[in-house]
């Protein structure tokens, strides 16, 4: 099986457990590694065979952008279920960080897998 790959993804939104974090939006930065059969797509040379990142990173701006989660490990479980089943996608490994939220760090966030790894 092959990966489709999505790096550093950055999108604002309103994330956190305190106070100040439920008026000021953040940063979240997403890493997203999705099972693909990609021989289709190669062999075709067509978009439409392919799984389709820009389709991908724009269905999530829209869906983050708007949310208000507390959590990131809710985030995240929010996001693979979203990616799973609006993509068909069988497996994905998705990395979401909260950049500066403990002073020293460059970030902080959660790693998770879901699906079926082919």
């Amino acid at each position: 099986m092959d990966t489709v790959f999505i790096r550093e993804l950055r999108i604002d939104t309103i994330i956190g457990i305190f106070d100040w974090e439920r008026t000021t939006r953040q940063s979240v930065v997403l890493d997203i590694e999705m099972a693909s059969d990609n021989r289709r797509a190669a062999g075709t040379d067509h978009i439409n065979d392919a799984l389709n990142y820009a389709d991908v990173a724009q269905r999530l701006i829209s869906f983050i952008e708007n949310s208000e989660f507390q959590l990131v490990e809710t985030m995240a479980e929010a996001v693979a279920a979203l990616i799973l089943e609006e993509f068909n996608v069988p497996w994905l490994r998705l990395r979401i960080a909260k950049p500066g939220a403990i002073a020293g760090a460059r970030d902080v966030g959660v790693v998770i897998e879901r699906g079926e790894h082919p």
